[in-house]
């Protein structure tokens, strides 16, 4: 595969793989790969992002394509599930529309599905004025507590995040802000678990409400206290909420169901 991946668990089990967001890798799953122990876990560095710095450009279409062959090839007829947190959530969203039936359950947390035309063209001069800023270690820690980011990972945000090239970080963006649901999302077979924090932005909320009603599937949830990051933010919680939705049990009480 031309992506970095790591494998973890038991590989006789349920195939899980695990999709980072923007600004971030695959390390953001420590806490979901240490307590899956008895599932396969699989996690992923996106196209031009952790160690898959040489893999590129990052589209949202090609990460799903890579992403969709991996899967064929690895899961060995197991059952798939495929967790992805915002830019990773957008990939699997795609994957889901290209290839309906190739997996089994899909938790889609915080994606963004409501392009923002004007931000998209502000991307370039925004970048010529604070891309400098992403190697002062001050502006890094800010923006670390913003991502839920602590001290044990801060390092490697920090390294992955000052050495990223400006073009490559405009891509990103722009693939982000564009993306909307795809045409065949509705015919997804998965059982499809849609989240989002409560604290999160208007946009990320009205944008699960947009995929809840665009797949039969889908069951929507908002969860309580969480802002963009829950599975850093609320580890515990996350990973309770794979655990009872995979097995059919009732959600936690902190998970509110979208209507």
């Amino acid at each position: 595969m031309k992506f970095s991946y790591k494998e973890y668990g038991d590989q006789d089990a349920p195939f899980i793989v695990f999709l980072h967001g923007g600004g971030v890798s695959s390390w953001m799953w420590e806490h979901q790969v240490r307590h899956f122990t008895n599932y396969h876990c699989v996690t992923v560095d996106l196209p031009e992002q952790g160690k898959s710095t040489q893999c590129g450009p990052f589209s949202i279409e090609n990460s799903a394509d890579q992403i969709s062959e991996f899967i064929h090839k690895l899961a060995n007829g197991k059952d798939v599930i495929v967790v992805g947190f915002s830019l990773g959530a957008q990939v699997l969203i795609q994957i889901l529309s290209e290839s309906p039936n190739l997996i089994h359950y899909a938790m889609i947390n915080s994606a963004l599905v409501k392009p923002n035309k004007l931000g998209g063209k502000l991307i370039n001069p925004l970048l010529r004025l604070t891309y400098p800023l992403i190697q002062n270690r001050t502006f890094a820690k800010l923006q670390a507590k913003t991502l839920f980011i602590d001290e044990h990972h801060f390092e490697t945000y920090y390294n992955e995040s000052s050495q990223m090239e400006r073009e490559t970080l405009a891509r990103i963006l722009k693939e982000n802000m564009s993306f909307h649901i795809p045409s065949g999302f509705e015919k997804a077979k998965a059982n499809i678990l849609v989240t989002v924090g409560a604290k999160e932005k208007s946009v990320m909320k009205k944008s699960a409400v947009d995929i809840v009603n665009s797949n039969d599937h889908c069951t929507g949830v908002i969860i309580s206290e969480a802002g963009h990051g829950a599975p850093l933010s609320h580890p515990k919680l996350f990973n309770e909420m794979i655990e009872k939705w995979i097995d059919g049990e009732e959600l936690p009480r902190n998970c509110e169901i979208i209507e």
